[in-house]
């Protein structure tokens, strides 16, 4: 007769030997550690109050479950999960390197990258980052976490796209009240209502320069083994009214956190 603990080993073996061997060997190791880098969006600015930070709240690395981060789903893998936010509101790409020289310091395993939406969100069209300078930023900062960091996995989100902020916000009061008494975004925000055809080109060279950083983004993440980028999937989404704060009409709210933790986490380490 079969005993119940010789059963169990038949059980194990059986499990053991229907998962390919590849599929063992391709899996990613659970981080210990993680960082965010990036500007606003990652601080979670906004999310929760007034003009300030919120981290608890970021889509990345937030400890808040109404957000679900990428920090709280990879925890439940790992408990011991760490995370530090090294993201600064205000931060372009050339802010980049030395977020990147941090995130080393602290030894983590995983990082997250969102950022670029300041380079092309400046007072004025003539205001925005070049492309050209915008690769040579993140080129320096990807050097830096790779070579400082070669056994950490690297996640890029793309940059939102801000012409869908307009499309979103253009025809309420309180958006276009906000953007104009901030002054936010007005390469793209300035004169929201208007059908000019000036403007209509302005908010296309707008729109195009951040598909252009999305390139950028792209490109050089695939350079890297361990990078992965999430396919357009943050720009590509027609987010809605709803997931921005109230505040400005600018930056996500909670819901929008949320929404980016759940449209960038399935292209991260796959757990």
């Amino acid at each position: 007769m079969t005993t119940p603990r010789r059963i169990l080993t038949l059980l194990a073996a059986a499990t053991l030997t229907s998962v390919p061997a590849t599929a063992v060997a391709d899996a990613p190791p659970v981080p210990g550690s993680m960082a965010s880098m990036g500007d606003s969006i990652t601080r979670g600015f906004n999310a929760c109050g007034f003009y300030l930070d919120c981290p608890s709240r970021s889509w990345s690395t937030g400890s808040s479950p109404t957000v679900n981060s990428h920090y709280l789903r990879t925890r439940g893998v790992n408990p011991s999960l760490v995370a530090h936010n090294d993201g600064k509101s205000g931060a372009k790409v050339a802010d980049l390197p030395e977020q990147a020289r941090k995130a080393v310091s602290q030894g983590v395993d995983y990082v997250t990258i969102l950022v670029g939406a300041n380079d092309a969100c400046a007072s004025s069209e003539a205001g925005m980052t070049t492309v050209a300078d915008f690769e040579a930023g993140f080129r320096t900062a990807m050097r830096t976490l790779t070579t400082g960091l070669p056994g950490a996995s690297i996640f890029v989100s793309s940059i939102p796209d801000i012409e869908r902020l307009w499309e979103a916000g253009k025809d309420s009061s309180a958006a276009r009240a906000a953007w104009s008494t901030l002054n936010i975004c007005q390469s793209m925000l300035a004169r929201p209502r208007s059908t000019d055809q000036a403007d209509a080109d302005r908010r296309d060279r707008v729109h195009r320069r951040v598909a252009d950083f999305n390139a950028v983004l792209s490109r050089v993440c695939v350079e890297q083994v361990a990078c992965r980028h999430d396919g357009g999937a943050v720009f590509n989404h027609p987010f809605e009214l709803s997931h921005l704060s109230t505040w400005d009409y600018f930056h996500p709210n909670t819901a929008g956190q949320r929404l980016l933790a759940e449209l960038t986490y399935p292209a991260d380490l796959g757990l």
